[in-house]
């Protein structure tokens, strides 16, 4: 697929007559060619063709934008500026929505965009008959402009003065038009663009430091492979880091499968009940809204069961095969957050509470296991494993996967990344025992060892877990070179901590408040963690409703937070995790009162906890810390000083 529909030096465009350019573009416009959008490009040759002229330099039209699943409507590139063109034809207004949508676009090409790096961008909106608009020519510090508000006689008589205003270093079109393009897309992104069908390369990095993405799929596909051809039984556990792009393998697994003949399909599920909510949701929009552009007639309903298909909650799963021996559908099954399967207790209070079944006698990773070992040829189980993940009571952790395995199905292949041997994924089990008498192979491939969550920094995992270890000399070495592209600053003022997300975020960046669930004593501050919110609302509605992370009055939870991200965020700390005599204390608020945490698993999961909210800003994060109160003996000043001060002594700029 060419990268643009239409691309020319403006002197051959403005030779060419409007009909030989339409057929260029109709040609390599890959959907169905309706009248709205052929009128629609008949009227912006028209208006560019007069705004052109006398201008020497390059047009593309309809260039792509992988990431975000579009395209810009116009690029046009002079004196070595790139200028974004966004044509709303017809409208009479300068929406605020595309002002947003232009702007995206500017962002997306300079931060993945190799030949944008370091290009003066103009995002231009144009409203056809809108009234004329008084701009101000302010860039952004990163050489973006910010976005300017044209109607089309404004761009017709000005749009020639504009170019002579500015010059930058693009000297080759062709080059910049086949750059080469590296996105880091959010995990809403990369689903809604595998489900369409892009292919992962499309919509990932693939520098050096990110290899290792297109490495471990290619591990799995010759599993899987293998498996298949031996009829043997595989299971692969698949490690990384906070951000590494676990779910994005497994995402991109399962949509490459889904139009393999019938032995071979994936199914994707998670236990993360707010991140298939999301996912789900998103896909379903984006679907409807793809297929009414086709002009296709699609309910929503229908669209998403569809989606279903493709994307499962795990117990939903894991309950149709309960109490009988159906084959599954899928012979490869994708466990996202595995680590996060119940213990035998926890299952079995649940199915004796919940479902009224007694006497369950598995936990869940080996009644998982035991549903895909009902084939009696081959089957694989993918599980992807988050180190130091466990947030809940009753999360069996990856020891439990191996014991069930020893314990049930020795006769299974296990693939494991090397990285099994960190504490995080052992729960401080020795490894040895584990995999004793398994039939074990293991792989460098299978461990995604770096964050791609955030683009500023591939550092930020690390720095989190070294915070949290209170490994000080360290935190402090990786804080210092963090901070060159990854800001992380500390406030004791909530609406300071508001307006610095608001003034960082740019277009549809989104930023939002997160909190851990036991913030309890955040609520006087306004920060209410018991509040109902809703995860899809929350991360896919738009600047214009209440419900919506950009609001700033909702809050969720590392619950609701886990496998998705934002781009800033207000991470709010409470005195449930505090820092005392250089090291981490432990309490739980019940009642009218904090209380210790002695519980050693229940340490691990709060610990956990404040590794999810750390870890999920893709672009820079404020820690808000209280100031504590003299008067509430819940609040005391004490309870806070001691992480705040710790964060300052580290190096973090208090705002």
């Amino acid at each position: 697929m060419t990268r643009a529909y239409y691309h020319a030096e403006i002197a051959k465009f403005l030779r060419a007559s409007s009909n030989s350019i339409l057929g260029e573009l109709s040609r390599n416009n890959q959907f169905d060619l309706v009248d709205l959008q052929r009128n629609t490009w008949l009227q912006e040759i028209e208006i560019l063709k007069n705004a052109l002229k006398n201008i020497t330099g390059h047009i593309l039209f309809e260039y792509t934008i992988p990431r975000i699943g579009s395209r810009a409507d116009v690029v046009v590139i002079v004196n070595g500026v790139v200028y974004l063109l966004e044509f709303k034809c017809g409208d009479g207004e300068y929406a605020a929505h595309a002002v947003d949508q232009v702007l995206d676009y500017a962002l997306d090409l300079k931060n993945f965009h190799l030949e944008s790096h370091k290009a003066k961008i103009v995002p231009i909106l144009i409203a056809t008959k809108a009234k004329n608009f008084v701009n101000q020519y302010t860039f952004y510090e990163d050489n973006i402009l910010k976005p300017l508000k044209f109607n089309s006689a404004m761009l017709e008589s000005d749009f020639a003065n504009l170019t002579e205003k500015f010059s930058g270093n693009i000297t080759d079109p062709i080059a910049w038009l086949n750059s080469v393009y590296q996105p880091t897309p959010t995990i809403i992104e990369a689903a809604q663009a595998l489900y369409s069908n892009h292919n992962v390369e499309d919509i990932s990095r693939s520098d050096a430091e990110a290899i290792n993405l297109k490495e471990t799929t290619s591990e799995i596909n010759k599993i899987i492979k293998n498996s298949k051809d031996n009829n043997l039984k595989s299971v692969i556990f698949v490690t990384g880091v906070p951000g590494a792009g676990k779910t994005l393998v497994g995402l991109n697994l399962a949509s490459a499968r889904q139009d393999f003949e019938k032995d071979e399909r994936a199914v994707f599920l998670s236990g993360n009940f707010p991140l298939v909510e999301v996912l789900t949701e998103a896909l379903t929009r984006d679907k409807v809204a793809q297929e009414h552009a086709k002009g296709n007639k699609i309910t929503k309903s229908e669209a998403m069961r569809q989606v279903k298909s493709f994307i499962q909650i795990i117990h939903k799963y894991r309950d149709a095969y309960v109490g009988n021996e159906d084959l599954p559908s899928e012979r490869i099954a994708i466990f996202d957050e595995a680590q996060r399967a119940w213990t035998l207790e926890q299952i079995t209070k649940f199915m004796a509470q919940k479902k009224g079944i007694a006497n369950f006698e598995m936990s869940e990773p080996e009644f998982l296991i035991s549903t895909m070992d009902r084939f009696h040829d081959w089957a694989v189980i993918v599980c992807l494993v988050g180190g130091g993940q466990e947030i809940n009571t009753g999360e069996a952790g990856l020891p439990e996967w191996f014991d069930s395995i020893k314990r049930s199905f020795p006769h299974w292949n296990v693939y494991a990344s090397t990285e099994l041997y960190d504490a995080e994924y052992t729960r401080g089990q020795n490894v040895e025992n584990m995999i004793n008498g398994l039939k074990v192979t293991t792989s460098d491939c299978l461990h995604l060892s770096t964050s791609m969550r955030s683009f500023r920094s591939e550092n930020q995992a690390d720095f989190v877990k070294n915070l949290l270890d209170v490994n000080i000399e360290k935190t402090k070495e990786i804080y210092n070179i963090l901070i060159e592209k990854y800001p992380i600053v500390i406030t004791r003022s909530l609406e300071t901590a508001k307006d610095w997300v608001r003034n960082k975020a740019r277009g549809t960046e989104r930023y939002g408040i997160i909190a851990s669930s036991n913030a309890l004593r955040l609520k006087p501050c306004g920060v209410y963690v018991k509040n109902e919110t809703s995860p899809s609302y929350w991360f896919l509605n738009g600047k214009e409703d209440v419900r919506s992370s950009y609001f700033l009055e909702d809050v969720v939870t590392e619950f609701d937070i886990q496998g998705l991200e934002l781009d800033y965020s207000i991470m709010a700390w409470d005195a449930n995790f505090r820092f005392e005599n250089g090291s981490w204390g432990y309490y739980r608020f019940s009642g009218s009162k904090w209380q210790n945490l002695n519980n050693e698993n229940n340490k691990t999961y709060l610990k956990n906890s404040y590794r999810v909210l750390l870890t999920r800003a893709r672009q820079g994060m404020i820690i808000f810390i209280p100031e504590g109160s003299e008067t509430d003996l819940t609040r005391k000043t004490e309870y806070y000083d001691g992480v705040f001060n710790y964060l300052k002594d580290i190096g973090l700029e208090v705002v």
